[in-house]
């Protein structure tokens, strides 16, 4: 079995730290190698689960992830299911050249390849520059362009948004 075939998913965590207002990251970003780091790597091709645990760092172009553990399940047909667990998972990228960072973090993010939905949860936060986002449960489907969050997304919590006043002049 090819290990990086097992990662290809991963490009799919680029849709991660992208909340819809966030604009798009670095084009160079998806022209970059996937770089994956852990303390262990146990890949099962017959099952189609590869599992990385310890330290994880995925690193492509201005994307960084870090979680304690990354399972990628890939489906009979093409896609995958990615979960990242960890105190917290967290992530780091670039959306355009001058633009603050997207940052953000969650003690779970499960990402389907299929459907392109994206579950934040556990204590989830996305910040860009002073704005913030935070939730216990965040939903994004990248196909829509929809982000949920509180009741509507089956969360548990009020659903909290801080938007800085630009002081550009």
């Amino acid at each position: 079995m090819n290990p990086s075939a097992s990662i290809l998913p991963l490009l799919a965590l680029l849709a991660l730290v992208l909340p819809p207002t966030a604009g798009h990251a670095l084009p160079s970003d998806r022209k970059q190698a996937i770089e994956l780091e852990a303390d262990s790597a146990d890949i099962d091709d017959k099952l189609g689960v590869s599992t990385y645990s310890g330290h994880v760092e995925i690193t492509q172009g201005s994307l960084r992830i870090r979680a304690d553990k990354l399972v990628v399940r890939r489906h009979k047909k093409r896609g995958a299911r990615l979960v990242a667990t960890g105190s917290p998972v967290r992530f780091r990228q670039l959306p355009a050249r001058g633009k603050p960072p997207i940052t953000g973090q969650a003690r779970r993010a499960e990402y389907d390849t299929d459907s392109e939905l994206l579950i934040l949860s556990g204590d989830a936060v996305l910040k860009q520059g002073k704005d913030t986002f935070r939730n216990d449960r965040i939903v994004y489907d990248r196909v829509k362009g929809v982000v949920k969050a509180g009741k509507v997304a089956s969360g548990k919590t009020r659903v909290h948004i801080r938007i800085e006043p630009d002081h550009a002049k």
